[in-house]
């Protein structure tokens, strides 16, 4: 197969380079550096400049740089050896960044850990990690001494939210939560675990002596789980600073991501994506960082809160996922706000619909483009040209340095002539070491350098790529291919839909059926029949849902993904139990 497939290489067609914006480049060249260097440059060239914005309390780049440094210097002290997991169970918020760069210039790997996990996925991921440190907020405290007995815990550094808090906001947030909660008593002074604000104070100013390369692993990612159990991708630095890179030559012309010299006024970045997540960590914090930018953070997304933040501290760059875009679309107050300062947005993550791309655009002005990648890439692989010829729909070109074939569904070593749909396989310096100590499950998906993604799509004469859906997502009914996004987008066309998913479910005569769940717009009422017979006229027979569910809301992760996993469980169970 290796001959098959480095034949393929050598006549790769790559007609997206003519759909570049004129400034993109086709390659890049990469240092061979870690990824902290980036904070390490910028502190250097912008010290003074504003790094971080979190409830009006700003961070200059000198006071991050100086926290990551006292936060490698506390864990090398505390016995951090060179390749130990530090588990980081924080939403988005200085203590996060401050950790996750401290980490990497300790020579540990970060694992991303998310504050929504149950006491269940917690445990699975620091036994599979095997993190014998943790870094966690306050309130979920209660949930990692839970769990730290049945895990190899040995170090938990407690964060409390406030503690980069305005002075005067901490005071509120103090008197409220007292209100609202009582007294809580503090936490155990018990051995391994201590306050992470008195660390940084009692930690010396420089870094520790160990050596990280670019080859070196620096991150544990685990995938999200939505169509299986989760996996810990292995990114090295390489694999994040090269597609940091990339972004950057994506997104910013030259003269604004020069990391060595001024770059000239700072672009601001709504840090509302999760930087859990790997599409937050990369197109938030490590390229804003990288480019010496400044970001402001949110712990939550709150429509309403975003609104808010928007207004007051006018960011420029907005990367997010369609659920936020659609939330703001849909707030009822949205056209009391000026939201144009906002100049461009990277859609990620889930599929964007036309209609909330459109509605958005008209509420900013903003260019909001859909990208694509996977935890697997660090994640970016594909995206719309910001300012050049953006097919709506698509999921665009593949960046600089990154091949992308079609190749059949049956072996996946035949590359597909454009329009065929098969899966979509990338190859390039973004793409993971593999999965942690998983060498069976990477050898299924990492193939001569190839990374086969699961995803169904095709790719047009220009270059430009469509993702039909999920492999393990794609419904069969009656022996037809039916793809949920074909079934969703005609449905966001309805103007009582706010959002909706379609699932499909086992059907002894067409062996599997369409089920669509349905959020609606507040104050709309339509029945299910109403949604069944809009759909007739616009999709083929056998993809018109024959079930609706209406909902008031799905379930996602945090990130936005619509777990259809869990729909399709919650399903199973259901009938299962009408069964017995």
């Amino acid at each position: 197969m290796a001959g098959t497939v480095a034949a393929m290489n050598q006549g790769l067609d790559r007609p997206w380079f003519a759909y570049y914006d004129p400034w993109i480049p086709r390659h890049l060249e990469y240092p061979d550096i870690p990824l902290h260097r980036f904070l390490t440059t910028s502190a250097r060239n912008h010290p003074d400049r504003t790094a971080i914005i979190f409830y009006g309390r700003r961070l200059t780049y000198r006071a991050l740089d100086d926290a990551a440094t006292r936060f490698a210097a506390a864990l090398a002290d505390r016995g951090l050896a060179k390749g130990d997991r530090v588990s980081l169970f924080l939403p988005n918020c200085p203590q996060m960044v401050i950790a996750y760069y401290g980490t990497l210039r300790a020579g540990g790997l970060a694992v991303s850990t998310s504050p929504l996990y149950s006491t269940r996925e917690l445990e699975h991921q620091l036994n599979d990690s095997g993190a014998e440190t943790i870094v966690v907020l306050s309130k979920l405290y209660p949930l990692v001494k839970e769990v730290a007995p049945r895990t190899g815990l040995k170090r938990i550094i407690v964060a409390n939210i406030k503690e980069y808090f305005p002075p005067m906001l901490r005071l509120l947030f103090t008197l409220l939560k007292e209100k609202r909660e009582g007294h809580r008593p503090p936490i155990e002074r018990r051995p391994g675990t201590e306050w992470f604000s008195e660390m940084l104070a009692s930690a010396p100013a420089t870094p520790p002596a160990t050596t990280v390369g670019a080859d070196d692993p620096a991150l544990l990612q685990y995938t999200g789980g939505t169509t299986g159990v989760a996996k810990g991708a292995m990114l090295t630095h390489r694999n994040l600073v090269a597609n940091t890179m990339q972004i950057a030559a994506w997104m910013m012309k030259p003269a604004a991501r020069s990391v060595e010299g001024e770059s000239g006024d700072a672009e601001v970045f709504l840090g509302a994506i999760p930087f859990f997540h790997i599409y937050g960590m990369t197109v938030v914090m490590n390229l804003c960082i990288s480019l010496g930018h400044t970001m402001v953070l949110l712990p939550q997304f709150k429509t309403q809160e975003v609104l808010d933040t928007i207004a007051k501290y006018r960011p420029t760059l907005f990367p997010g996922v369609p659920t936020m875009y659609v939330a703001i679309n849909n707030h009822p107050d949205v056209g009391r706000y000026d939201l144009h300062s906002i100049k461009a947005c990277l859609s990620g993550a889930a599929p964007l619909p036309i209609e909330v791309a459109n509605r958005f655009e008209a509420l900013t002005g903003a260019r909001l483009v859909e990208g694509y990648g996977l935890t697997e890439a660090s994640p970016v692989t594909h995206a719309n040209p910001l300012f050049g010829a953006r097919k709506v729909g698509t999921i665009g070109l593949p960046l600089p340095d990154t091949d992308a074939r079609i190749v059949d569904l049956e072996t996946g070593e035949r590359t597909l002539p454009s329009k065929e749909i098969g899966e979509v396989a990338v190859k390039g310096p973004q793409i993971m070491a593999g999965y942690w100590h998983q060498p069976g499950e990477t050898a299924m998906v990492l193939r001569d350098g190839w990374l086969y993604t699961g995803d169904i799509g095709y790719m047009d004469e220009q270059g430009y790529f469509t993702i039909v859906d999920r492999k393990k997502e794609m419904i069969i009914a009656g022996g037809f291919n039916v793809y949920p996004r074909e079934v969703e987008e005609p449905l966001y066309e309805h103007p009582g839909v706010k959002e909706v998913v379609a699932v499909g479910l086992p059907d002894p005569y067409r062996g599997e059926t369409v089920k669509v769940y349905v959020v609606l717009k507040e104050g709309e009422r339509v029945t299910e029949q109403e949604i069944i017979d809009f759909c007739k006229p616009r999709m083929a027979k056998h993809k018109v849902p024959t079930l609706v569910e209406f909902r008031q809301e799905l379930p996602k992760t945090l990130v936005g993904k619509v777990l259809r996993r869990a729909l399709r469980e919650e399903e199973m169970a259901k009938r299962k139990s009408q069964d017995v």
